[in-house]
């Protein structure tokens, strides 16, 4: 049966012996495992010049025997590179059957040292202890785009600013193809206070993902607050509309910000003067639990009174009313201004 594959990624190999090596393997194991039933000609994806295998992004119809044959033909080959990642999926009709993340995992110091720091990334008191088995791995691969991006988190997470963009900027120069990295630099301009480069990173974010990895996501979202607060409603409404749209998968890290985009999308509808389209937004949100960055009922309240009373619509008196009851400033004006 024919399914929709989607396969994307870089390895880098580092050396011109570990290259050769790669390519050898996966023409023998190609034409002698596999019996040449797999997605891919060597010519195809080795790139000699940068000692690279390169799959930029792949998405045909494909049988799902030739699927694993290529996934475990890439997965074995990605064991001699030194740096890099590739990510293949397997759907029917829209859903994942089958996810596969590879990365070298082989005993060269610079790929332990990296899934040390990688491992201790997030872990409270542990931020000097990842830089240093980060940087210990560029140290042995000084082109390696996932230590710098990781690098450049930790620094974000103990705010070290400068740092983070430094090493967002070496990891982006050294591999262009990874969109965590133009995420994680759009957060440290937004910490600066330049929202038109965060958007910028943002594009090339989504670009560079697909739509079943979270980081597209997260992208569109912050991409979407960025063009809020700009003032570019049209902008915003597209990136919050996608989003809210969107069904998720109960794991996806995305899920806990659906009220604070229903919020959003609601305040940004209202600029639009779509007083009803905001309502269903608003309406939607009180029925979401909250998200990691709070939006309180009080002030849904009072928004989603006022796009009923300026649509013309019963039950904003009561919401205004709520809202003042939950200490809610603005709707006491709103309603003292109309009531009089």
């Amino acid at each position: 049966m024919l399914r929709k594959a989607i396969i994307q990624g870089r390895i880098e190999f580092g050396t011109e012996k570990s290259f050769a090596q790669a390519v050898k393997m996966y023409e023998y194991r190609a034409e002698n495992y596999h019996k040449s039933d797999t997605l891919f000609e060597t010519e195809e994806i080795f790139i000699k010049d940068t000692l690279t295998l390169e799959i930029p992004r792949y998405v045909k119809q494909v049988f799902d025997k030739t699927f694993r044959n290529t996934i475990a033909l890439l997965q074995y080959c990605s064991q001699f590179g030194l740096s890099g990642e590739i990510d293949a999926w397997l759907l029917d009709e829209g859903k994942i059957l089958k996810f596969d993340h590879m990365e070298p995992d082989s005993d060269k110091v610079a790929v332990q040292r990296f899934l040390k720091g990688k491992a201790l990334i997030g872990q409270v008191g542990q931020e000097e202890k990842a830089i240093d088995h980060l940087t210990k791995a560029i140290e042995k691969y000084d082109r390696h785009a996932q230590a710098y991006q990781r690098r450049a988190k930790v620094n974000r997470i103990l705010l070290k600013n400068h740092d983070a963009l430094r090493d967002y900027n070496k990891s982006i120069k050294a591999d262009n193809t990874n969109p965590f990295a133009y995420y994680g630099r759009s957060k440290v301009h937004l910490l600066n206070e330049d929202l038109e480069l965060a958007i910028e990173d943002l594009e090339h974010a989504i670009k560079k993902s697909v739509a079943l990895q979270p980081v597209y996501w997260k992208s569109r979202r912050v991409k979407g607050k960025c063009h809020y607060d700009l003032k570019q409603y049209d902008k915003a409404a597209f990136d919050f509309k996608l989003f809210a749209n969107r069904k998720f998968d109960k794991e996806n890290p995305n899920i806990p910000w659906k009220r604070w985009v229903a919020y959003y999308y609601g305040e940004t509808l209202i600029a639009q003067e779509d007083y009803e389209a905001a309502i269903v937004q608003f309406d939607a949100a009180m029925a979401l639990p909250q998200s990691p960055t709070p939006i309180d009922d009080a002030e849904l309240l009072c928004k989603r009174g006022f796009a009923k009373f300026k649509a013309g619509m019963n039950g904003y008196i009561k919401d205004w009313t709520d809202a003042v009851a939950l200490g809610n400033k603005l709707a006491k004006r709103y309603l003292k201004e109309n009531s009089e």
